[in-house]
């Protein structure tokens, strides 16, 4: 048996003034490396299925992306479907479920219906995907099965990726057709309000996992959603997989009850730990005797696609005229980055940082110490360092003159979520009482490390308020924004 492989992941958020172009993919067509990007071909060689490559493509989150850059990925699989056509048996997509197009809408909706169009209604397709993905009727039951991560920060991501596969491997040696069923539900939804070690969603996780334990069903899941961008796929959904379309009205039913139980729990949802308006949330900080204490600077939380460009917590630090040593980690600047790598180490310069693309980004003009040249580093996966990093761009540590203020200064946007990213930045977080990240909630890595840790509501392309943002195209009414 055959069995083609695609994996494309991004968020698009449509708040940034930048688009995703082909530069901005990890890409890999048709090698055997992009094989090894799907991080399972162990469970298809030890059934004695061969994977066939297709497409690698993912980026960090950013901006829509550009209509000529997904056209180019698209074709790239759907050659590999035609190509391979006669042979295949199956079709398995990692696919995040966020990826908006610019003039077409969800990549990941487009690709699966083209897909359909050449393999036809029975061949089983299994999508694994993010949580923080969008759903449709057309785009669920157009899958055979579709499964999201439970843990945000998504811990279970490559877990995921093996049960899904080991479920594609089950349907392939004892065929059924499969229905997925979906319900949407009236209510939308921020990361940072549905994290899996909080309330309700703890206990939403372990619904489901009783649920799975019927042998009716194949596989149950929520879908969070992604608030990012305006589309009319925005909102929750769960997806109910029947482990055969005779228990599909048995699947109705449990979807209904799940969508049910989520729905009554709407008030309960929460952001996770402390949080308080900027000002408010530099206090708790300053006045926190355990170190390090980290602000999260929620409205430019790169893990969402936003810039980290901001410099309004910087400007906070400036102006608090405070003893503690801040470490900002990090801000995006590329041109003030250029500047820097042409200085020596241990040279003073004057800079100004900050884009100035509005007011959140406005530069600041600092006289400063060059400490460190070094590497913005990107992790592979979820695994907390296990998967690696990736070189993704330059980094310049710097220490401001008059202030005891160090600032990673960055030609890439890049949450700082683990320590040896600090450690290539020429850091050591033990050094610093207050350290500022570009994230909303707060990572596993951070939380461990954190003597004290609160989410700044600052402004931004990731503001944390839902009933702030301007949807034009969702189902109405929807929850929190409209009072059901």
């Amino acid at each position: 048996m055959k069995v083609l492989a695609v994996r494309t992941a991004t968020e698009s958020n449509a708040n940034i003034p930048l688009k995703n172009t082909i530069l901005d993919f990890n890409l890999e067509i048709n090698s055997e490396k992009m094989l090894d990007g799907m991080l399972v071909r162990d469970e298809f060689e030890k059934e004695g299925i061969e994977l066939i490559p297709s497409v690698l493509a993912t980026s960090g989150p950013s901006g829509v992306i550009e209509r000529n850059c997904f056209d180019y990925i698209e074709s790239c699989v759907l050659n590999q479907v035609r190509k391979h056509m006669n042979e295949l048996d199956g079709i398995l997509m990692f696919m995040h479920g966020a990826s908006e197009v610019d003039g077409l809408g969800s990549g990941e909706h487009h690709m699966l219906k083209e897909i359909r169009k050449i393999v036809g209604e029975y061949m089983p397709i299994a999508i694994a995907c993010d949580p923080h993905g969008n759903l449709s009727k057309e785009y669920v039951e157009g899958a055979t099965i579709i499964r999201s991560y439970r843990e945000s920060p998504h811990t279970d991501m490559e877990e995921t990726l093996h049960i899904v596969s080991r479920m594609l491997i089950d349907v392939l040696k004892n065929r059924r057709f499969i229905t997925p069923v979906y319900r949407k539900l009236p209510m939308i939804l921020g990361g940072e309000q549905s994290v899996s070690t909080d309330e309700p969603v703890k206990t939403i996780n372990q619904f489901m996992d009783e649920m799975e334990k019927d042998e009716r069903l194949l596989s149950v899941s929520w879908h969070v959603g992604y608030i990012r961008h305006d589309t009319d796929v925005a909102g929750c959904g769960v997806v109910v997989v029947p482990n055969d379309n005779q228990y599909r009205s048995f699947a109705e039913e449990k979807a209904d009850e799940l969508a049910r139980f989520i729905w009554e729990k709407r008030h309960e949802f929460h952001y996770t730990g402390l949080t308080a308006e900027p000002k408010e949330a530099m206090r708790m900080a300053l006045e926190n005797e355990n170190k390090p204490a980290f602000i999260t600077d929620s409205g430019d939380n790169t893990t969402s696609g936003a810039t980290g460009w901001n410099t309004v917590v910087l400007r906070q630090a400036l102006e608090t005229k405070s003893e503690k040593k801040f470490l900002f980690a990090s801000i995006c600047d590329p041109d003030t980055t250029a500047k820097l790598l042409q200085s020596e180490v241990g040279e003073t310069v004057r800079i100004s940082l900050g884009v100035g693309y509005d007011e959140l980004s406005k530069s600041v003009d600092l006289t400063v110490k060059i400490k460190h040249k070094g590497n913005v580093l990107q992790p592979v996966g979820y695994s907390g360092g296990a998967g690696g990093f990736n070189k993704f761009g330059e980094c310049v540590t710097v220490s401001v003159e008059g202030a005891p203020i160090d600032i990673i200064v960055a030609n890439r946007r890049q949450a700082y979520t683990l320590e040896d990213q600090y450690v290539a930045a020429g850091v050591d977080w033990d050094e610093y009482d207050i350290i500022v990240v570009k994230l909303g909630y707060i990572f596993p890595a951070l939380k461990a490390k954190a003597g004290f840790y609160v989410m700044s509501l600052t402004d931004g392309a990731t503001l944390q308020d839902t009933r702030r943002l301007k949807f034009k195209r969702i189902m109405r009414p929807m929850y929190p924004i409209d009072e059901i």
